[in-house]
Parts: C-alpha cells; structure tokens; sequence
C-alpha cells in the first residue's frame, strides 16, 4: 500500500539531492495558471453575472445572488448540532489565546539624540478569506483564516466558499454557522479560482479586498498566483502533507492512525514515515491494513494517497539522519515520535507545525491546540511561516529626525549617494544647509 525508500549505510548527499530523493505530489500550479487566466478575467469585466454562469458550470446550481444572505447564517446557526457548536466554540476560544499573544505592538529606538525610528503596525484594510468545500466541508478553516484577521484588527473581512446544490446554492451550512458564530456577516458563494478574482478586481456585491487567505485546490492555488502583487496572499497551498519522525519507542497503531489521517483529506496527500527502525516500519504497514479498511474514503483518497509518489516510508540509519531527512522535506505536518521526542523537536528547522511525542497527534493541530492549521506545503515551510496575526500586518516605519541629527550624519547620507551615482539624492540634503556640513 506504500513504497519505502531506503536510505541507509551511505552518506546522505546534501541540499537539493537530498529532497530530490524523497516523495512529492505532482502539484502544477503553472499549467493550472493558463486555465484560471480566461476565469479571472471573465470577473473582471462581467463582475457577479460571471461568478453566477461559473457557479452554474462548476457547482450546478444557478444563484439569484452570490451574496449570502443575513437570515441564512441566522437559520445555519439555530440548526447547527450543540455538540458541534460546541466543538466550534471551543476552538473558537483556543485559537483566540495563542493568536491574540502574536500581536504586534509598536517599537521606537532612539538612533541617535534627535534621530528616531519608529516601526508601527498596522492591519491591512480588507481582507477575502477562503473556506473550501469540495470534497469536504471545512469549518475548521473559516476559524483558522479569521481568528488571526481579527486578532489583527482588521475591520472589512468578507469570506467565500462554494456554491452547493445540495443546500439551495448555498455554501455548506456548517460554513456558515461558524461565519456566525465569529460575527463573519459578509459570506459570497463563490469557488475557487472565481472567488479569489472576486476579492482581487472586486464585483457589484463584494468589494475588492486588500488581501486573500485561505486553503484551496489547485485552482486557488493558480488563481493566487495570478494575482500576486495586485493583492497580497497567504501562500499557494498544496495538497496537505504529514511527516512523522519515529524510532522503535513509537506505537504503530499510532503512526498508522496518524499517516490515515491526512491521507483521507485528498489523492494528492502525502503521507511520509521516516524511522530507524525496520521493526517498527514493518508493524506500521501491517497496521494500516486493517486501520484503512475500518475507515471511509478508502477508494477515492487515502488508497490512492498512501500508494502514491508522494507517500512513503523512508528508512535512515538513525534519529541524526532521520532529522536530516525532515528539515530537507520542510513538512507541512511534522511529528515527532521518538524517545526525548521534545528535545529532537528542538532540532528541527523546517516545518510548518511540530507535533511532540504520542499525545498530539496532527488531528489536534487541525481543530483544537489553538495553532493554526493553515501552513506551508511542498517544502515552502523551508521559507515560510503558516498563517498568523502578522500575515495581516504591515510594519510601517516612522522616521523623525531633528535638523541637528540630520546634520550630524548628512556627510555619510551624500558619500553613499555619489558613490551610487546619485546625486540629486545627496542634493536633496545639501538643500536643507547652508552647505557645507561639516565633515566627520
């Protein structure tokens, strides 16, 4: 059901030939790109009536308004199931302790006497923020995109999620619910890449936003990609991923669980298992038999993930090697499933999020630890943070100098233009003087 890669008894190469021997989905978001371009585009110039036509084509259904209305997320919420409003709230509350910590607050360091910089932080105005509702329905993630946004300060946030036929063209109920539950009251149903186009040119019901956040398929990921830099974006995501680093003290039945567990959110997840011990690589896929056939969407994702290119199970020679192996892949999910499991974490360099020793598990991270669960995929975590309160910040400095300071350092300020071929730059200080300054 999944491959193993053995990497033992020699050398392990360094850098990019070391992630080049380890599994990888097949993620093109360049070749999706020319697919979203017609889509973004028929936004553009045909605002809500294009977002309708492409809910009709994609979603089946044919809406009278891409705006939800206000009752509806009244009715999704009166009928939301207590135990799972409840689930909700909790959440709700842990995300809300450890994202409101991340705030920023405002720093001034006095340079030189009279010279300051000050560095303020401020929230992006708006911000479109993404729920997928594909082949599941992601409540989670409306908590994980808004949390953070408000925590920020953001004052204008909207969010979009599928159309759904099921559900009269609205997006799924429980999306909805949780959009009422944070007092998220501006909820589009729109999809994939046309959601993005909608919060990036903007439409007769959705003004443009500052900025787009959120999971999403390839076609997210394409559509984001085509309009960085006219709004700021997350990260393209792609399908998710779980590495566990695991030596003999690990428990197969919970490095099966584990590896099942993403596996069913896609065909394109990956599942990788990095371990020193053959005994214990051996117990696991024995273990995933019965495990996989005991759970749902056996067929269409987890058989296809676990079998794929991107899932396996690497053997090393030892726990140094095995680190190695996982700050090369950078993994979106990391866990750590070995003796002293807290201080080989504490090694670790790369990964979106680090789960430590046999009681948390990556299904912890995505509903209920108070992290986020929106992270870097594909080995982006090798440069990149997951989602947080400073994704919605921008750091502004503040320079105040008084015209003793400025003289006092105006000499440097022209050699350094003139050395760049600048002059009117060291001019526009000679400007401010009865010239010259005098030289230090």
């Amino acid at each position: 059901m999944i491959s193993r890669i053995d990497l033992r008894g020699d050398a392990l190469p360094e850098g990019s030939a070391l992630r080049d021997l380890l599994p990888r989905a097949d993620f093109d978001v360049s070749a999706a790109l020319e697919k979203v371009r017609p889509i973004c585009e028929a936004v553009h110039h045909r605002g809500d009536a294009a977002l309708i036509d492409y809910a009709e084509k994609f979603d089946g259904v044919r809406l009278e308004s891409v705006r939800v209305p206000a009752g509806a997320l009244t009715d999704a919420l009166e009928r939301l199931d207590p135990a799972v409003r409840a689930a909700l709230e909790e959440s709700i509350r842990r995300a809300r302790i450890v994202h409101r910590e991340q705030r920023r607050t405002t720093h001034t360091t006095q340079v030189v006497p009279g010279g300051s910089v000050t560095e303020k932080w401020l929230p992006v105005d708006r911000v479109g923020l993404y729920a997928p509702g594909g082949r599941s329905v992601y409540p989670s993630s409306v908590i994980m995109n808004v949390v953070p946004a408000q925590e920020a300060g953001v004052e204008s946030i909207a969010l979009a999620s599928p159309a759904q036929s099921e559900f009269g063209g609205l997006p799924h109920p429980t999306i909805l619910a949780a959009c009422a539950l944070l007092g998220i009251d501006e909820v589009y149903a729109a999809g994939g890449a046309t959601a993005v186009a909608m919060f990036a040119y903007g439409t007769e019901s959705c003004p443009p936003a500052n900025m787009v956040t959120g999971p999403g398929n390839i076609w997210v990921a394409a559509a984001k990609r085509y309009f960085a830099g006219r709004i700021g974006i997350d990260a393209e995501a792609g399908p998710t991923e779980i590495a566990i680093l695991a030596d003999e003290s690990a428990d197969p039945a919970h490095v099966a669980s584990d590896l099942i567990s993403q596996a069913e959110h896609d065909p394109l997840a990956a599942a990788v298992l990095v371990t020193d011990s053959v005994a214990l690589a051996d117990a696991v896929e024995k273990e995933l038999e019965p495990q996989v056939a005991a759970t749902k969407h056996i067929e269409d994702r987890i058989v296809p993930a676990l079998s794929g290119r991107q899932s396996a199970i690497v053997l090393v020679d030892g726990v140094d090697e095995g680190l190695r192996v996982v700050n090369a892949y950078g993994a979106e999910h990391l866990e750590i499933q070995t003796a002293d499991a807290s201080a080989v974490a504490d090694r670790v360099r790369n990964a979106g999020a680090i789960f430590v020793g046999p009681w948390a598990p990556v299904s912890l991270g995505d509903y209920a630890a108070g992290s986020n669960h929106v992270l870097p995929t594909g080995g982006c975590a090798c440069h990149s943070s997951g989602l947080s309160v400073q994704s919605f910040l921008r750091g502004i400095h503040i320079v105040d100098y008084t015209r003793d300071a400025l003289a006092e350092v105006a000499h440097h300020v022209v050699a350094l233009a003139e050395a760049e071929d600048l002059p009117a730059h060291g001019a526009a200080v000679k400007a401010r003087f009865d010239w010259k300054v005098p030289s230090k």
